[in-house]
């Protein structure tokens, strides 16, 4: 009744209720119906979708022949989008099903199919040995033999395409010599004359052509076939132009695109564009530039549909593999689940035990770390106290052989002459007095050097830091500076604090040696309002910090920086090089002297 809104809802309801119901063969046939609707109106990837489902239901059901009824269908619909090789492969497959049922009808059909497919891959020979085993088929059929007719003029088709123009007029003369052959099937008739009056007049041979044309015309106006209007027109507009009649070549094509147009036969469009470019000349440029665009847009179309049909394929036979395998393995699922239980409780156990062993590992590794930096300090601590004793020993050698001296002599000489009143005691007490004023100065001397001595501090911290990047700038030849405040009293930090930031320090320095490439790093201390601010920052080639996974160094950053209840942040762009900021809250490990951060002192090492 071509009312297409009811049959979608009753359909919609059929599919509903059949899988509801669990009734397989309604659900096929309400495919099967819903494909035939889509074909109908030229959606090949749903009619294709639905042809799908329907052959997979019968299958299972072991219904062959319905089966390979899909198969054809699906092909056919494949070969409408020129999926010329899933066409092929889904026609083999229903021959297969077909061959033991001794399904002459179907298996007629199929290699019919195989001929068409053939034709348009220009594979001519193969078309004609599929047509004569279609025509080997359909003789087992007993009845009527227009199919043997609709096949002898598919032959001479194959030799027009071919272009042997003799061999198409003979098959094509002996389908229209079949007595009836109009009034039985006039749309083959009018087909095979059309084709018939083209081979003539390539071949050369004019006579009777364009009578013969306008023969198949008046037949197809009949039966209001709109699609061989279209080639009918065409092929008079290539006759009257082969006569030089472009007034009426160019009328001809133009109700040949018209028609076209009405049937949305794409392929006729295109050929009738073409045509008309060569005898319309004026709109030559016009024609050419529909063409290309329509020629772009159905090949962009059609490939889209090719690729729907290999996604609905995979989807497909995904999901019915998915099914069996939940069918043939729920018994095991228990079992499965179990093992999965237990892998996972030993991958839960592995995994701790590893993790404490790491653990533990790290941690003897810090304790390591934090003795050599001890033994390190004691060490620098230990040359201090030499270089005190050093100079306490030379300051009492000058004091006892300088100084002591000097006024042991003024003594001897000042009491010699405490009796004496000459002008030559007045000489040698102004000699005395001169020795005393020597000792003053000598003495004075001493006393500067000493408080000299007294403010100048020796930072083992610092000295620390300093060998540490002296020793990564030799190493790595890089150029390290160490910016720091040097009034301020660093060894009076907690050496908690000193030794955790050693080590981060320490760790930050070697991801800019083996990750940065490069050429600068700037390690800056800094005492602000109670919370010590190191940085570390270099010219390197910098990352993405999103990218970057946090290795087992910045994990041990992290967990030092934790234990001081501090801070850490890293700055970082590609081409800009890295930045790592510590915050440490400040403690001491006696009285500090508080300072301000004021003139920050750079050590360079390379």
């Amino acid at each position: 009744m071509n009312d297409s809104l009811n049959f979608r809802l009753t359909n919609h309801e059929t599919l509903k209720l059949a899988g509801k119901v669990g009734d397989s063969v309604s659900l096929a046939e309400a495919n099967w119906d819903l494909a035939d609707f889509y074909k109908r109106e030229t959606l090949a990837d749903s009619a294709y979708y639905h042809y799908l489902a329907a052959q997979k239901i019968y299958s299972a059901l072991g219904k062959t022949n319905e089966s390979s009824t899909m198969f054809n269908n699906m092909a056919i619909a494949q070969s409408s989008v020129k999926d010329h090789t899933g066409s092929e492969i889904n026609t083999i497959n229903a021959i297969e099903l077909l061959k033991p049922l001794n399904n002459y009808q179907q298996l007629f059909n199929s290699y019919t199919n195989l001929g068409a497919i053939s034709v348009e891959l220009k594979e001519y020979d193969r078309a004609i040995d599929y047509y004569n085993i279609a025509l080997d088929y359909q003789n087992k059929l007993a009845g009527d033999h227009t199919l043997e007719s609709a096949t002898m003029s598919n032959i001479g088709y194959v030799y027009l395409d071919k272009g042997d123009y003799v061999k198409a007029i003979s098959y094509f003369k002996t389908v229209l010599g079949e007595h009836g052959l109009r009034h039985r099937n006039p749309k083959l008739y009018a087909l095979t004359l059309n084709n018939f009056a083209f081979s003539k007049f390539k071949s050369g041979e004019n006579k009777n052509v364009e009578s013969e044309f306008l023969e198949a015309l008046k037949v197809r106006d009949s039966l209001q076939d709109v699609t061989g209007l279209s080639l009918t027109h065409h092929d008079l507009a290539e006759y009257y132009l082969s006569q030089s009649d472009t007034t009426l070549a160019t009328n001809q094509a133009k109700k040949a695109l018209g028609y076209a147009e009405i049937a949305d036969n794409n392929e006729r469009i295109l050929k009738t564009l073409q045509l008309l470019s060569k005898i319309d000349s004026k709109n030559s440029s016009t024609y050419n530039q529909r063409y290309i665009t329509l020629s772009d847009s159905l090949q962009e179309e059609e490939r889209q549909i090719r690729n729907k049909f290999a996604r609905i394929r995979f989807e497909t036979d995904e999901y019915i593999a998915e099914n069996e395998i939940l069918e043939s393995e729920t018994q095991l699922w228990a079992g499965i689940a179990f093992a999965v239980f237990l892998l996972g409780a030993s991958a839960i156990v592995i995994y701790d035990q590893r993790s404490k062993n790491q653990k533990l590992r790290f941690q003897q590794e810090q304790q390591a770390a934090n003795q050599e930096i001890f033994n390190l300090m004691l060490g620098q601590k230990q040359k201090e106290e030499e270089g005190k004793k050093s100079e306490q020993k030379r300051i009492s050698e000058e004091l006892h052989d300088g100084v002591l001296g000097s006024m042991m002599g003024a003594r001897m000489v000042l009491t010699g002459l405490n009796k004496k009143n000459d002008s030559e005691a007045e000489i040698q007490r102004m000699k005395a007095i001169d020795v005393l004023q020597n000792v003053e100065k000598e003495v004075r001397e001493i006393s500067h050097a000493l408080s000299h001595a007294a403010y100048e501090k020796m930072h083992n911290f610092i000295l620390s830091l300093q060998d540490l990047l002296k020793t990564v700038g030799n190493t790595a030849n890089i150029h390290c500076s160490l910016v720091y405040d040097k009034e301020w009293e660093w060894d009076s930090l907690n050496g908690e604090i000193k030794i955790n930031t050693y080590r981060m320090v320490q760790e930050s320095l070697q991801n800019s040696v083996k990750h940065a490439q490069c050429k600068n790093v700037t390690v800056t201390f800094v005492n602000k309002e109670n919370t010590l601010l190191v940085t570390i920052a270099d010219d390197g080639k910098g990352f993405r910090k999103t990218s970057r996974k946090r290795g087992i160094g910045m994990r041990n950053i992290a967990s030092r920086i934790e234990k001081l209840n501090g801070e850490y942040h890293i700055e970082s762009s590609p081409g800009n090089g890295t930045t790592v900021t510590l915050e440490i809250p400040v403690s001491y490990s006696d009285h500090p002297v508080h300072q301000t951060t004021k003139g920050l002192q750079p050590f360079e090492e390379t």
